[in-house]
């Protein structure tokens, strides 16, 4: 079962099935979409990704799976994620934020709520993340987290994903 973590502005919970709509509005935002998978999904491609939220993760306890809101509460306003993948050999985070909520520290809040339950939850030695190479915010807020470059992977599309690596801190 996804726990609920709280930091001093957010609030990370299990998503609930009322959530579907600000979840589509997330994923269907170029602005956001463009450094998730693919890009921007059909709407319907989002809303079945939702549904699998449901019926898989969460039925077959995958991984942890968060909605992001402020911490008094109020719409989903990112994403989250903490989960095994063979690309990266370990454990990766995965996080989105809604533009509105650019700019202001949350995403670097956000990573950390998620790294934290990843060394203190769930005792990894290191945590991953993937980055597509243009995406400068990302890669930026990673660097001041403390994260190194692994290695980059070639995409099919001619675009670059940069591999970085995180060791959980001493102490």
């Amino acid at each position: 079962m996804t726990p609920t973590l709280r930091t001093g502005r957010l609030l990370l919970e299990a998503y609930r099935p009322e959530d579907e709509d600000e979840f589509v509005a997330l994923f269907q935002n170029p602005l956001v979409s463009r450094w998730i998978g693919e890009g921007t999904d059909t709407e319907e491609n989002d809303r079945a990704l939702f549904g699998r939220i449901f019926s898989k993760v969460y039925a077959q306890g995958l991984f942890d799976v968060w909605a992001v809101r402020r911490a008094e509460g109020g719409p989903v306003i990112g994403h989250a994620e903490i989960k095994r993948t063979e690309e990266v050999g370990g454990h990766e985070i995965v996080y989105a934020l809604a533009p509105e909520a650019w700019g202001s520290g949350l995403g670097s809040e956000l990573a950390r709520a998620v790294l934290g339950h990843g060394w203190d939850t769930l005792g990894l030695a290191e945590a991953y993340a993937t980055v597509a190479e243009p995406n400068e915010g990302s890669l930026v807020l990673l660097d001041r987290l403390g994260f190194r470059w692994v290695r980059d992977i070639a995409e099919e599309d001619g675009s670059t994903t940069r591999v970085l690596v995180l060791p959980r801190p001493a102490g």
